[in-house]
């Protein structure tokens, strides 16, 4: 790697962009003296940000970063001109393709990358002739969206952000956006409880957002269709159906109200762990509003049930007539800042962009008039199936802005299983635990050094501009996923851009909920999807007159529960996985910003007094976290803010690699993992063992 001290002078101007963090999309700049600043964008009109937004510039000129292509000799890295590297990645994948087929090849897209780059990647999959490319909404929010798709025929926010503010009711489920997404709520949420909506968190532990709350459950992970399940019945039971909605809108209710009438309110409670009062209590608060808001976060979508736990929700909505008006509707806050964007853009293995499914011969002929060439008609792998057939089916990886070695379930097996690759390229800013793995690994740039459009978590479309040049000898993402298309394809003429906006424009071609938005459309503004190229303007409450199936009305759905994958031997606790305000997923980024590591530099587990006391530790001890996958040691933070039976760590750090722990137990509908619920044996590191992750994490 070039020495820093030898990379010519970069030069840096300020320029409105876009945050690299959460999805809420705030705007940011480069403000000089190696540091970011909030700017007046769509999101945070007042150019409000959160303590990663301000430390978002921190990574841009980090002394890690890649500057020179990387190729594997003799089983280490050295540096190889960009001719060389490029030429091992045709040579590495053809060679997989010729003896495999493209089936054989996993492309896993960027959450944290533009839109315009996320569509050249999965058309180089598609071009190349496989489906199998999937993004990080994989590990998040696939079940949010999977349930949403099929009752109301879209994944995303049903509202905007905006008018959440005019909501009588804010029900959150599983989320915590005080410290996950702290602009949306200070900017949102918060305004509307303190114009008087009632708030209601559903979360296993006490945090930030639960001090804004009127009620809380705190229920036991893994019992979420118990809770909605009981506020459903509750809602029959005492009138607080819109009868004139549910025979207008909605079908099945005779089926539900039946299946309902079976719940017995205190022995759901019971199997939750939350007082019955407060079960009630919610559904009337919910329930009495003329306006009731659901937020739900990953506390909701990462069980094997996760898909089922969204259906839940969304019977309470569709039962009160909670969907198509401002200040209501269904509302996933997503994680990246991309995560949104980058399925927008076709980066999932079942749909094309848009969202239309590969299996439809209608939408293939469609981008084959686009591209000359048909997309492939059977859906590709997620990207967890694929690391579970890493050696076997799956044979090579191209691996964009993501690092599932760290990210991944059961992640220390996942981490050897890219060992088993016959080739891996990485494309990254720094020498993550995943780029360990790979054969090339090629420097790309960051938010700061590239153009193009991202998606918010309210479907807005907003542009990022440079604020920097690049490093060394790095490369603009855009340019090498191009670059990669002319080299693996036989079609090269079809990713010879000139530039992003030339493929944003292809993209508003391809997909429908595009068509019609323009880079000077956009401006330093945003447009929506679904955008008519017609009235030149999107839509911002979805499902008003009829859903985005098409139809009139919505089924609701029969739920029943589902345990977690984990059985709970005696002795152990649940462990539950999650963020904070300080750091973001894995960590690459956010651990090499010293003023977010002075903040919070290192991880802690949260451990309810009487199960510490049961153990014998105390606040601060060391201890080992353990089950069956794996052993990570962490300092113990003994809280009653993490309710009896459970304990709770981030992921965000490479020491303890909370995802060793976790399992790979997928939801059927979805694919996600279970995430939040992992059964573990917590005990004083001089009992127990002390061990961790491999050595590969601290590379990350």
């Amino acid at each position: 790697m070039t020495d820093p001290t030898e990379t010519p002078e970069r030069s840096f101007e300020s320029n409105p962009s876009v945050c690299p963090f959460c999805g809420v999309g705030c705007a940011i700049e480069y403000a000089g003296g190696g540091s970011a600043t909030g700017v007046e964008g769509p999101v945070n009109a007042r150019g409000e940000i959160c303590p990663k937004g301000a430390a978002a510039f921190d990574v841009v000129d980090h002394e890690d970063r890649l500057t020179e292509p990387l190729v594997r000799h003799d089983g280490r890295f050295v540096t190889a001109p960009w001719a060389e590297a490029l030429d091992r990645v045709a040579s590495g994948i053809g060679r997989v393709v010729d003896e495999h087929g493209p089936d054989a090849v996993q492309f896993f897209a960027s959450s944290n990358c533009t839109n315009e780059e996320n569509y050249v990647l999965q058309k180089l999959a598609r071009v190349l002739g496989t489906n199998n490319v999937d993004n990080c909404a994989r590990l998040c929010h696939a079940s949010t969206v999977a349930a949403m798709s099929d009752r109301l025929g879209a994944g995303a926010m049903t509202n905007t952000l905006d008018d959440l503010r005019e909501a009588d009711c804010v029900f959150v489920n599983g989320a915590n956006p005080a410290e996950q997404h702290p602009v949306a709520f200070r900017s949102y949420l918060l305004p509307a409880v303190r114009d008087g909506a009632t708030l209601v968190h559903v979360d296993p532990r006490a945090n930030d957002t639960t001090e804004a709350a009127d009620v809380h459950l705190p229920l036991r992970p893994g019992t979420d269709i118990e809770v909605a399940n009981a506020i459903a019945a509750v809602l029959i039971e005492e009138d607080l159906v819109d009868e004139a909605f549910l025979a207008e809108r909605t079908t099945g209710f005779d089926e539900l109200r039946e299946h309902l009438a079976a719940v017995d309110v205190g022995e759901n409670a019971e199997a939750a762990g939350v007082d019955p009062e407060a079960i009630r209590e919610a559904a009337r608060a919910y329930g009495e509003a003329d306006r009731a808001a659901i937020v739900t976060g990953m506390g909701t979508s990462q069980h094997r049930c996760g898909t089922d736990n969204v259906h839940a929700l969304l019977n309470l909505a569709l039962l009160t007539g909670n969907v198509g008006r401002p200040g209501t509707g269904v509302n996933p806050l997503r994680g990246q800042n991309n995560v949104q964007g980058a399925s927008d853009v076709g980066g999932l293995p079942g749909v094309l962009p848009g969202y239309e499914p590969v299996t439809d011969p209608d939408a293939r002929e469609r981008v084959a008039a686009e591209w000359g060439v048909e997309p492939p008609s059977d859906p590709g792998l997620t990207e967890v199936e694929a690391t579970h057939r890493f050696g076997d089916e799956v044979r090579a990886a191209v691996v964009f802005g993501e690092n599932p070695a760290v990210t991944e379930p059961n992640a220390s097996a996942v981490a050897s299983a890219f060992e088993e690759l016959d080739f891996c390229v990485v494309i990254d800013l720094f020498e993550t635990a995943t780029a360990a793995h790979a054969d090339v690994v090629l420097p790309g740039s960051s938010w700061a050094e590239k153009a193009g459009t991202v998606t918010n978590t309210d479907r807005r479309v907003m542009r990022m501009r440079p604020n920097a040049d690049l490093p060394g000898n790095a490369r603009r993402d855009f340019e090498i996923l191009s670059a990669l298309g002319r080299r693996l394809t036989d079609r090269p003429a079809e990713f010879e851009y000139d530039g992003p906006a030339a493929a944003f424009e292809e993209l508003t071609r391809v997909a429908p909920i595009y068509e019609g938005m323009s880079y000077e459309g956009i401006g330093d503004g945003y447009q929506r999807w679904p955008f008519s190229a017609d009235d030149g303007a999107g839509t911002d409450v979805l499902h008003a007159a009829e859903f985005l199936t098409g139809e009139r009305t919505a089924p609701l759905a029969v739920v029943d529960p589902v345990p977690p994958a984990d059985d709970l031997a005696a002795g152990e606790l649940t462990l539950t996985t999650g963020r904070v305000l300080q750091h973001f997923n894995s960590g690459a980024l956010s651990r090499r910003s010293d003023r977010l590591m002075a903040m919070r530099g290192e991880d802690a587990l949260q451990i309810h007094p009487d199960d510490a006391a049961d153990r014998g530790i105390e606040d601060g001890d060391r201890v080992t976290v353990s089950n069956d996958r794996g052993t990570v040691e962490v300092a113990a933070a003994v809280t009653p803010a993490v309710r009896e039976g459970v304990t709770f760590c981030t992921f965000h750090y490479a020491e303890p690699l909370a995802n060793a722990l976790t399992g790979d137990a997928l939801d059927p509908e979805a694919g996600i993992p279970e995430f939040k619920h992992s059964a573990v044996t917590v005990e004083p590191a001089a009992v127990g063992e002390a061990g961790g992750e491999s050595d590969a994490a601290d590379a990350d």
